[in-house]
């Protein structure tokens, strides 16, 4: 007869339940005669609090709680990309095709496809000695992703049979002998505990670039493979929009997209854009690398915070196989706000703004789990999971709790700024509040892997940028007039540096993703022209002659020319600016 306690208090997502002295917390339990799940988050005695990821409504006391005495676990193996999940793993698409637009109460539906076969490719040798991390062998989850088969963690033994074709995720397709004489069968599941991060050999130092194709995160604020950033800005400032653009375009094999409390208009719009998005690495659809996670803001609170651990287990499990992973949480607010609402119900003392005590060390526990790896199996085998959390912070306040405690976290920080989006320069990341605390080992990569100089040149678009803002202090009390020229020119060149190169279309086909290379062209033609409208100054020549030439033009469209065309283009655009300026010499 299965173990069961009784429902003695319902309040919303939360149920108290007696009897319950036989479970242990984040054990998974099935709730009332409707078998709703959730998860004991709190034990007292023989009494437990669930948090239930299901709506409650029309349950009561005196219901049957049922134990499962297992922890709220992922299904991991071939099936997760290109798949869309809710918070806790239940696959919505094939939920959609069984049962309609409305996820039935108390459902129990596989999360990987058990009837679909793939095409197992063994690599390993029978009779060789294998442990866990090890890559038994290999199936084409999509055109672009090879998906390995790994030992099990806490698997060690002999490789005695090994299967080659066509079979389930389900269906054994290895036997180990281990150590103790067991035979242990292997099928292409593995479960994980979402709570638990999933081991590793060892934590290598960011020193890569991630380059995203954004021209304002790649030169000013860049971020590692393997790092961890945070994206604040208040309603409006384009957080999801620069979101989408890192998941579009960043350098990562594989995207983790949690859709965490946000609308859902939001989230229909990555399901209908992703599918149609050529991905430029492989010509494919974006769709054939990623995994949604889509909990929508009208979807059970609860399940809000288990949808992050979910995305991050998912994301650490194709770091193991040796791929670079980049996960997209937004927004960890909301997530927070669920941590807080199940928070209050449980009458925990609050903290600041009514957060739990407890809301600085569950972020960490969160960006903690990103990072490059040496892997298990094969230390030569190196993964990353780079992770990368929108802050929503009431008002764009990030004063807030949230934002403060995920500043403590991360090491770059994109703060987005109102005035920037009402002046619709996007993306709309406040290049005098941002940092990045990679900028050092990056630069160092960049100027050993790309260009010699790029160190140099990044710092003077800075020092520009800085000036301009002093400058405009003055122009904002005493006017532009009481500006010398070369302060005049300084505004200038800063005034390209942000209209012509930071600013960027992310809906223009060309200028919504920009290289290295080009990048480091389009910086050097801005300074170049800096330099040239200097001298012409100390000579005495007209400032308005210097703005009104027709190199100004070019060099603001300079964004809109192919990655091809762009060394022909700049070549061009150097002759033309030293033919004006040498004509303005002459005058």
């Amino acid at each position: 007869m299965e173990k069961r306690g009784t429902i003695t208090k319902v309040a919303g997502p939360l149920v108290v339940a007696s009897g319950m002295e036989n479970v242990q917390v984040y054990d998974v339990v099935r709730v009332s005669h409707k078998k709703l799940i959730g998860e004991v988050i709190e034990l007292r005695g023989d009494l437990a609090s669930i948090q239930v990821y299901e709506e409650t409504a029309g349950i009561g006391p005196g219901e049957p709680v049922y134990f499962t005495n297992e922890p709220l676990s992922a299904e991991l193996g071939p099936g997760l990309i290109s798949s869309i999940f809710d918070g806790i793993q239940r696959p919505l698409t094939s939920i959609y095709d069984a049962y309609g637009a409305h996820i039935p109460l108390g459902i129990d539906i596989a999360k990987l496809d058990r009837k679909k076969k793939w095409l197992f490719e063994p690599s390993a040798k029978v009779d060789s000695e294998v442990s866990s991390g090890m890559i038994l062998g290999f199936v084409n989850e999509t055109k672009v992703v090879k998906h390995y088969i790994l030992v099990p963690p806490k698997v060690k033994g002999t490789l005695i049979w090994l299967h080659k074709g066509e079979a389930t995720v389900s269906e054994t397709i290895a036997k180990i002998k281990t150590n103790r004489g067991e035979i242990k069968e292997i099928n292409m599941i593995q479960y994980w505990p979402v709570r638990k991060k999933r081991p590793y050999i060892s934590k290598l130092a960011p020193d890569k670039i991630m380059v995203t194709g954004q021209r304002v995160i790649d030169s000013l604020f860049p971020l590692s493979i393997g790092g961890i950033a945070a994206i604040p800005g208040p309603f409006g400032s384009g957080k999801t929009v620069v979101q989408h653009q890192l998941a579009k375009w960043a350098d990562a094999d594989i995207i983790v997209y949690v859709g965490c409390g946000e609308r859902g208009n939001e989230m229909t719009d990555v399901l209908m854009e992703f599918p149609h998005l050529k991905d430029p690495r492989t010509g494919e659809s974006l769709m054939q690398r990623t995994v949604l996670i889509a909990n929508t803001s009208n979807m059970p609170v609860a399940a809000r915070e288990a949808s992050i651990y979910t995305g991050i287990t998912i994301a650490e499990y194709y770091r193991d196989m040796g791929y670079k992973v980049a996960i997209m949480a937004d927004s960890t607010s909301r997530w927070a706000e669920a941590l807080r609402e199940m928070s209050s119900r449980l009458e925990e003392m609050p903290g600041e703004e009514g957060y739990p005590a407890y809301l600085s060390s569950r972020l960490a526990e969160f960006y903690e789990r990103a990072g490059y790896v040496s892997c298990l199996g094969d230390e030569k085998r190196l993964g990353a999971v780079t992770a990368i959390g929108a802050v929503s912070p009431p008002g764009g306040d990030t004063s807030e709790p949230v934002s403060q405690a995920t500043l403590r976290i991360v090491k770059v920080f994109w703060g987005l700024s109102a005035t920037l989006a009402y002046r619709r320069h996007f993306p709309a990341i406040d290049w005098l509040k941002s940092y990045s605390l990679y900028e050092d080992v990056i630069h160092e990569d960049i100027t050993t892997n790309y260009h010699q100089d790029w160190n140099v040149l990044i710092r003077r678009l800075q020092i520009l940028l800085q000036e301009e803002a002093t400058l405009l202090e003055i122009v904002r009390l005493v006017g532009v007039d009481s500006l010398s020229k070369e302060d005049r020119i300084k505004l200038l060149s800063a005034q390209m540096i942000r209209e012509d190169f930071l600013h960027q279309n992310a809906y223009h086909e060309i200028d919504t993703y920009t290289s290295i290379d080009k990048q480091y062209l389009m910086i050097q033609v801005i300074l170049k022209w800096y330099d040239l409208a200097n001298v012409a100054i100390r000579q005495n020549k007209d400032l308005r002659a210097i703005e009104m030439m027709k190199v100004n033009e070019r060099i603001g469209r300079l964004k809109y020319v192919k990655e091809k065309e762009a060394q022909n283009e700049v070549k061009n655009i150097m002759l033309l600016m030293e033919s004006e300026f040498q004509a303005l010499k002459e005058e």
